[in-house]
């Protein structure tokens, strides 16, 4: 993994647990991170990527939010290379 990709890993956390952990990563990157890569998981439903989609999307830190490289992964791009 890369210096400038964070990885969290919010399986089994309700959604208010992967906000609060979620936001607590976002206040903590600095200009060094570029992505937050966040491992929800798919095979229970979708609950956790709609909360990252809906509660982040107009986050002051995210200038886009991207499908990851499976359906269980989504990625936070904090800004572009």
């Amino acid at each position: 993994m890369s210096p400038g990709i964070w990885e969290i890993d919010i399986h089994n956390l309700n959604q208010y647990q992967a906000k609060i952990r979620i936001e607590s990563q976002l206040r903590r990157a600095d200009r060094a991170v570029y992505v937050l890569r966040i491992i929800h998981g798919y095979n229970q439903g979708t609950a956790l990527k709609d909360m990252i989609r809906t509660q982040f999307s107009g986050h002051q830190k995210v200038k886009r939010i991207v499908p990851g490289s499976n359906p269980g992964v989504t990625e936070l791009i904090l800004r572009e290379l």
